[in-house]
């Protein structure tokens, strides 16, 4: 079965101009992205993380290897054409949009008619359910720049499922959501993958999130694939303190079989004298 997305042999690397002093290459990565299925990318800062979305998403070109979805290399595809299969929550939300939450969402429905500018029935019943299943329907004539974080990353939310997407790629979901709100974020990325089909690439600075979500997770370390297996083969204590560069307990006897990673705290000096 050829997988959704395939990544064969992709080298990156930032001008010198653009990261001095901190050089950054992403090298030889290969991997597939099943159909249906949740992937978590983990792995510490400047690991390649934001440079995979960039190149899933085209806004960056590979110097080496290709990147195909469903066989079609991204190079046939224009941004539009990609933006129909492949949709984008960022980590970070512009402040000050002059829009309301209805007009926000109704933005993905744009490239499915680039040219079009008004939308039609269909489009309204879409960006209603999407949502709807964010929990923003009661928001939608409020102004995006009225909203907490956690609001505004909802509709942000909601913009991307209104792309109708096969690929939904998640750049820190949960960052400036309440617990209330991660929980439900959770709950709602597993219905969107189960009911509807849609492919997850969750990227995540929190291990056990993604631990829990993803059926598996693909750890970065300096720009190059360290592992890539189930959570129960990746969260692994020697391999993530090797990676992160601290010591980490890993319980494997958790609650539904999925690995929890605990910071092992140094103990103050103080604390620890005399014994």
């Amino acid at each position: 079965m050829t997988p959704l997305v395939e990544l064969a042999g992709v080298d990156f690397r930032y001008p010198a101009s653009e990261r001095p002093g901190r050089p950054f290459a992403l090298s030889g990565l290969s991997l597939g992205i099943a159909a249906g299925e949740i992937l978590g990318v983990i792995g510490p800062n400047s690991a390649g993380k934001t440079t995979l979305i960039r190149l899933l998403t085209k806004v960056l070109e590979p110097a080496r290897g290709e990147i195909r979805l469903d066989g079609t290399p991204l190079t046939r595809l224009t941004r539009w054409e990609l933006a129909r299969h492949v949709a984008v929550v960022p980590q970070d939300i512009p402040p000050g949009l002059p829009f309301t939450v209805r007009q926000v969402v109704l933005m993905g429905r744009y490239p499915h008619a680039p040219r079009r500018f008004f939308e039609t029935a269909d489009d309204v019943a879409v960006a209603r359910e999407a949502m709807a299943l964010t929990g923003v329907e009661e928001l939608a004539d409020a102004p995006v720049e009225s909203l907490s974080g956690g609001e505004r990353q909802r509709v942000i939310m909601a913009r991307a499922l209104a792309q109708e997407p096969r690929l939904l790629v998640l750049d820190e979901p949960t960052a400036h959501l309440d617990l209330r709100y991660q929980v439900e974020c959770v709950g709602l990325l597993r219905r969107v993958n189960r009911e509807r089909g849609v492919t997850v690439l969750l990227v995540s600075h929190d291990l056990n999130l993604a631990g829990e979500v993803a059926d598996r997770l693909l750890l970065l370390h300096e720009g190059r694939l360290a592992r890539l297996g189930a959570p129960t083969e990746v969260l692994e204590a020697n391999l993530l303190e090797r990676v992160y560069g601290c010591a980490v307990v890993v319980d494997h006897g958790a609650a539904r079989g999925r690995p929890v990673v605990r910071i092992a705290w140094p103990r103050p000096a103080a604390l620890t004298e005399g014994r």
